[in-house]
């Protein structure tokens, strides 16, 4: 177990918001005055921060290893920001998302949604899972390398969302939940920052 603290983004699919929420929580925090920085996983995410490591790239034995090497100990109030990867659910690459999961050891996760997608993304043959068993697979899993893992929020795309829907939506999967829910290009992470503060004790 490394000292700090850690945040995995989450899904249920690929290409679904999680560097963007993860780059969004990450300025939360430090607009809130917590210490935290965004870890890259990915190419894109590595241009953006000037440094991470391209988990499609590691060896699939490492990528755990390469998770610890991305979030290593830091001070006890220190918040990783880590971009997430794949999905559990994809059945091409559940791989690098479990490798993650397991490496990064995070305390919380956020999961990113799209508020209309029901099928994996070019695998239309395959049905994503509800909210609540994303939610419960992850913790699960994660138990594994970190016993006190929990989600602390759901992120989501409600772009294709009417209007009139968006608040709605969000606040019945809010109830449902019992999460901060949101979308952060429109709402910002600050919902779930504070629970983030008041949940953690940070």
């Amino acid at each position: 177990k490394r000292s700090g603290k850690r945040v995995l983004m989450v899904a249920a699919d690929c290409a679904i918001g999680k560097k963007y929420s993860a780059l969004a929580l990450n300025e939360a925090m430090m607009e809130a005055g917590m210490k935290s920085t965004f870890r890259a996983t990915g190419q894109t995410g590595i241009m953006i921060a000037g440094e991470g490591i391209p988990i499609d790239a590691v060896v699939a034995d490492f990528i755990s290893g390469a998770a610890e090497v991305l979030s290593p100990d830091n001070e006890p109030d220190h918040w990783d920001v880590i971009e997430g990867q794949g999905s559990l659910f994809h059945p091409g690459y559940s791989g690098v998302s479990l490798g993650l999961l397991h490496g990064s050891q995070p305390d919380a996760f956020v999961v990113c949604h799209d508020a209309l997608r029901t099928t994996v993304s070019g695998w239309e043959h395959y049905a994503l899972p509800s909210i609540g068993e994303c939610i419960d697979t992850h913790i699960i899993m994660g138990r594994r390398t970190n016993p006190d893992i929990r989600c602390v929020g759901i992120s989501v795309n409600t772009s294709a969302l009417a209007p009139g829907d968006r608040e709605n939506y969000l606040a019945d999967l809010s109830e449902e939940t019992g999460l901060p829910c949101i979308d952060p290009l429109i709402d910002g992470c600050g919902a779930i920052v504070d629970y983030i503060k008041r949940e953690t004790k940070t």
